[in-house]
C-alpha cells in the first residue's frame, strides 16, 4: 500500500539564512555585522510576509522565552487548491539554541475544527487556511500553538538555484515510478543537486515514512551548511527576496530579526532534535488514512509540554526517540 507523506522542514530556511549570512563573523561580531549589513532589507522583506490571523490574540513574550510555531509547507501547483503536505510542530528554545520539531503526517486521521467532521489533516488549510490548521492541530496534540509560518514548496527551487545547488548525500538513482505519482529520476553521486533535483529529493514519496523524515532533515541541513559558505554571502538580499515571495507568518519582523540575533550570538546554528507522530495506516471511505498510536500522542504530549516549559533545564530536556532509516 502506497502511503504518501511529504514532511520537510523548509520554513526554518528563512531563519537559517537570516542567521546564515552573519554567522561567519561569530558571536557578538555577528550581531553587529547583521545589523550593519542585513537587518533593513530583511526587515523590509519579512513586513510583506505578515499576515496575522483575525481574531487571534497576539502573544507576547520575552525574546529569550520558549514558543511554539505550527510550520506548513504548501504544496500548490497550477490551478490546484493549496494544501499543507507538510506539518510540523514546532517549539523553539532560543536562550538555549534549540529547536524542537515534531513532524504530523499529512493524512493523520483527525476532526477538522470548524468543519466539524473528521478527515485528512492536511485538508484543514484548503478549508480554512493557517487558522483552521493551528485550530486543528491543538485540538490533535492538546497543545497551544502560538505562530504559524507557510512556505510555498515552489520556492525552494528558486533559493537552492541561487546557492548554486545544494549537496545531497544521494548514493544511487530515485526514481518515482508509481503511474500515479509524479515521474522524475535523480541520478545518484553527484557533486551538486540543483533546485528542480532538490525538489524531487524532498517530494520523493515511495520509500518508508521513516527514511522520508531523515531525508528532510539531510535537506535542511545540506541549505544551512551551502547558505553560511563564504562566497555565498553577498547573495543574502536576493535569497531573503526569494523566500519573502514564498513564505507567510503571524510572526512580527522585529520579534524575528531579534530572535536571529538572540540565536546568532550563541555562536552555532541551532541544534534541531526532530520526531513524527507514529501510527498504521488504514483503508477507511474509498480512502487511506494515518491513525495515530495514542500511547504516542502521550509521549508527544509529554515532549512538547517539557520543551515549552521555561523552567526546564537545558541538561532536563526530554530527546526524542531515535529515528532510524528503514
Amino acid at each position: 500500500m502506497k502511503k504518501r507523506y511529504k514532511k520537510w522542514s523548509i520554513a526554518l530556511v528563512v531563519l537559517a539564512l537570516i542567521a546564515g549570512g552573519a554567522f561567519i563573523f561569530r558571536n557578538q561580531l555577528a550581531v553587529f555585522a547583521f545589523d550593519m549589513f542585513f537587518s533593513d532589507k530583511v526587515e523590509e522583506t519579512l513586513n510583506e510576509s505578515y499576515k496575522p490571523i483575525e481574531g487571534k490574540e497576539e502573544v507576547v513574550r520575552q525574546i529569550t522565552e520558549p514558543f511554539s510555531i505550527l510550520l506548513m509547507g504548501i504544496d500548490q501547483r497550477s490551478k490546484e487548491v493549496g494544501r499543507s503536505d507538510t506539518m510540523i510542530y514546532s517549539v523553539v528554545r532560543p536562550q538555549d539554541n534549540k529547536v524542537l520539531l515534531v513532524s504530523i503526517p499529512r493524512d493523520t486521521y483527525t476532526e477538522i475544527i470548524g468543519k466539524d467532521y473528521k478527515t485528512k489533516i492536511n485538508h484543514a488549510y484548503a478549508f480554512g487556511g493557517a487558522k483552521m490548521s493551528i485550530d486543528t492541530v491543538e485540538n490533535l496534540l492538546g497543545q497551544k500553538v502560538d505562530h504559524y509560518a507557510t512556505v510555498n514548496f515552489e520556492g525552494l527551487k528558486d533559493v537552492v538555484n541561487a546557492l548554486d545547488g545544494v549537496k545531497l548525500p544521494i548514493t544511487e538513482d530515485i526514481v518515482n515510478r508509481d503511474p500515479n505519482h509524479e515521474k522524475f529520476r535523480i541520478e545518484g553521486n553527484k557533486p551538486i543537486y540543483d533546485g528542480q533535483e532538490a525538489l524531487y529529493y524532498v517530494r520523493y514519496r515511495e520509500d518508508s515514512d521513516m527514511n522520508r523524515t531523515m531525508r528532510h532533515r539531510i535537506f535542511l541541513d545540506a541549505l544551512m551548511n551551502r547558505a553560511i559558505e563564504l562566497d555565498k554571502i553577498g547573495r543574502l538580499p536576493e535569497l531573503i527576496n526569494i523566500m519573502g515571495q514564498n513564505f507567510t507568518t503571524d510572526m512580527r519582523p522585529k520579534y524575528m530579526i531579534d530572535l536571529a540575533k538572540t540565536m546568532l550570538s550563541k555562536g552555532s546554528i541551532p541544534s534541531i532534535s526532530n520526531y513524527m507522530l507514529h501510527g498504521s495506516g488504514k483503508m477507511m471511505s474509498g480512502g487511506w488514512y494515518y491513525l495515530p498510536l495514542e500511547e504516542d500522542m502521550e509521549y508527544v504530549q509529554q515532549l512538547i509540554a517539557n520543551w515549552m516549559n521555561p523552567n526546564t533545564d537545558v541538561s532536563q530536556l526530554m530527546q526524542p526517540r531515535q529515528l532510524q532509516p528503514e
